[in-house]
């Protein structure tokens, strides 16, 4: 049977997954297209990877790049072949022939050249999903080269992260991987759409209109306000207590307190009961205007606090905390790995791991991993073979350097 994630990553047997039976065939390099696909995959679609002979240039990716094919590649197969070469097309378009939904990522244009448009795709397949990928959607700004950091810059996102230490980009790819998130969106309406009418359509997913989206609020802020926005460095807090403290080992731990009923349990925990019996902070706003002279008091508490020990209590007290993590700390985070959020894979060197599997869980069960990241052309065997052809046709393919 189909197989989901149990809380420890590991396959378990379960009911069919919801995409079964689902085919795509994926043209996707980096991390936006790869996230479309992954998501697909994750969800218990066959994603057929279409990669050069030589492999996805992603792979050879290094320095902050280098988590980028083994995270969102898992539950793929490799199909490694040469796009320009006649055989290598007619092999491909047979792929896209039975193929349920196309996923693309290239340059504007590059997929009509190739000979793979989704006009031409479309009346090869009618039923076809066809999805790009892309950094604009159409307008005039179509025609350039979009990337994460790109529209972060231009769509207001760097802004309202650096503020006064000027534009600074978020802390991981946030466009790209929210810009194959629309599109794995757009793809699931689109099948929904296929089963009642029985055609496929052409849709779309852009890295820039996703960080627009991304300002919707910060908009409507302003509009709302009557006033400019502030960026998040500089902004006044919604809150009077809502920022990080230093504890006594000189380690910080974000605290907040954010209604009226955790204003009263924190100052009675704490002892701050001169705080809470003053009327000047009654309402939340009151105590907003007032951070200048709460703040220090929460301060030289919290600096004569351990860190666990303000964890702790917190926690009983049910209000808002965090300790500030690195990357490398998630991997024995305890929560992750109860609920199965990480997913083993195995790195390119050999070396096995785990990465963040699908933030979702359906009837119980957490997506992770079923097939490991493919090597380089590790299915294009089985994928010729599930297209017709025979024996000596896959090695003739092999041996005229057209497959690999």
């Amino acid at each position: 049977m189909p197989t989901g994630c149990d809380g420890k990553g590991v396959n378990v047997s379960v009911r069919p997954l919801p995409l079964e039976g689902i085919r795509v065939a994926e043209f996707c390099h980096v991390v936006m297209g790869p996230t479309c696909g992954l998501i697909l995959a994750d969800l218990g679609a066959e994603v057929i990877k279409v990669e050069p002979p030589e492999g996805d240039h992603t792979r050879k990716l290094v320095a902050s790049g280098a988590g980028f094919f083994p995270t969102y590649n898992r539950n793929k197969k490799s199909f490694a072949v040469n796009l320009k070469s006649p055989k290598g097309r007619e092999a491909v378009l047979k792929l896209i022939a039975s193929s349920d939904v196309v996923t693309e990522n290239f340059r504007p244009g590059a997929m009509d050249q190739l000979g793979f448009g989704p006009d031409a795709m479309g009346r090869l397949n009618p039923g076809l999903v066809y999805c790009s990928l892309k950094g604009f959607l159409p307008g005039p700004y179509d025609h350039r080269t979009g990337l994460d950091e790109v529209v972060q810059m231009m769509g207001g996102l760097a802004y309202m992260t650096g503020g006064r230490h000027g534009p600074l980009r978020a802390g991981a790819s946030v466009i790209d991987v929210m810009g194959g998130m629309f599109g794995a969106i757009a793809i699931l309406g689109a099948l929904h759409q296929r089963a009642k009418t029985g055609t496929g359509q052409y849709v779309k997913s852009a890295l820039y209109e996703s960080c627009a989206f991304l300002m919707g609020q910060h908009m409507a802020e302003g509009l709302a306000s009557g006033k400019g926005v502030t960026p998040m460095p500089d902004r006044v807090r919604a809150w009077a207590v809502y920022d990080n403290f230093r504890t006594k080992e000189g380690e910080l731990v974000f605290v907040g307190v954010v209604t009226d009923t955790q204003w009263k349990i924190f100052c009675e925990s704490f002892g701050l009961v001169d705080l809470l019996a003053d009327p000047a902070l009654k309402t939340n706003p009151q105590r907003v205007e007032a951070r200048p002279r709460i703040l220090p008091v929460v301060t030289a508490l919290f600096e004569k606090m351990g860190k666990q020990e303000l964890m702790d209590r917190c926690e009983r007290l049910g209000l808002p905390f965090a300790p500030i993590a690195k990357p490398e700390d998630l991997f024995d985070d305890p929560h992750l790995n109860a609920s199965g959020g990480l997913a083993p894979v195995t790195l390119g060197n050999g070396v096995r791991t785990r990465v963040p599997g699908l933030p979702i869980e359906m009837d119980g069960v957490r997506f992770g991993t079923r097939t490991d990241i493919p090597r380089v052309g590790e299915h294009t065997r089985d994928v010729l073979a599930a297209l017709g052809y025979d024996h000596a046709g896959i090695e003739a393919l092999f041996a005229e350097g057209v497959a690999a």
